[in-house]
């Protein structure tokens, strides 16, 4: 599989427009924050001076790690500007920057926080970058999206045309290859499948829209649609309804790693 992400341009496109809707439709990604949090604290370690939280969003972690390590210097990351501007307000120093170019120190870091960003990134080239802002002993705190996700809405496009619609994310052990590469060591790992919903296919999509992962996969269709090919498109996904709706499926991968 290729370690070519969605082009970094559309990528912070769409998040800039998604900023101010994001939160309203964000269950998956507070759950997935949610559970790194609680790995988090369970994994021994020393009380970090400095944590970074890569690919910040609206900030939605921060909180959670203010509570963890109150003594901590926080620093909010995202190369979207919109999505900075949306994070509360005095928890942490924003950085409008990118994964794989960070402007800061070799060693500078005791830990460093990643929720739903590195997936847009070259795995071998934002690991090595995050692990040279560690200090020796520093951990990593990771979620990422495995290529179960959206896996509903890629076999409803199959009945419709051979074209790639859904973007593919690496497999787990791409991640954890490269993690290892990169001089960091695997203390943790799981994997499990989150799950949104909606009642029907338009609001789906519309969901998937407004969290900014709508033109970050192959390129965008010439033309809308037509009726047959939609008729086509909500019946195959009709197949996967449950009592809670339609389900979106988000494939994720969380881990905890220390620098050698």
């Amino acid at each position: 599989m290729s370690d070519a992400p969605a082009p970094k341009h559309a990528v912070r496109a769409a998040f800039d427009k998604a900023a101010d809707a994001y939160d309203a439709v964000a269950a998956v990604q507070r759950s997935a924050c949610d559970r790194l949090l609680d790995l988090v604290a369970a994994t021994p370690s020393c009380q970090p001076g400095r944590i970074l939280d890569a690919g910040t969003g609206t900030g939605y972690a921060l909180p959670g790690l203010q509570r963890l390590f109150p003594a901590a210097a926080l620093i909010a990351l995202d190369f979207a500007p919109a999505m900075l501007k949306r994070q509360p307000a005095g928890l942490a120093l924003p950085l409008c920057a990118d994964l794989e170019h960070l402007p800061l120190a070799d060693a500078s870091l005791d830990a460093l926080w990643s929720s739903y960003a590195l997936q847009w990134c070259a795995p071998r080239q934002a690991l090595p970058e995050l692990a040279r802002s560690l200090r020796p002993g520093g951990q990593l705190w990771l979620a990422s999206l495995g290529p179960g996700t959206l896996q509903e809405l890629r076999d409803a496009f199959r009945h419709v045309d051979q074209d790639e619609h859904v973007l593919s994310f690496q497999p787990p052990e791409v991640l954890e290859d490269a993690a290892e590469d990169a001089g960091l060591r695997i203390l943790t790992s799981e994997r499990d499948t989150l799950h949104a919903w909606a009642p029907d296919l338009r609001g789906l999509l519309r969901d998937i829209k407004t969290l900014g992962a709508h033109q970050t996969g192959a390129p965008r269709r010439r033309a809308p649609l037509g009726k047959q090919a939609w008729s086509r498109l909500a019946a195959a996904y009709e197949v996967h309804r449950t009592p809670a709706g339609l389900p979106a499926s988000y494939d994720t991968l969380w881990i905890i790693a220390e620098k050698k």
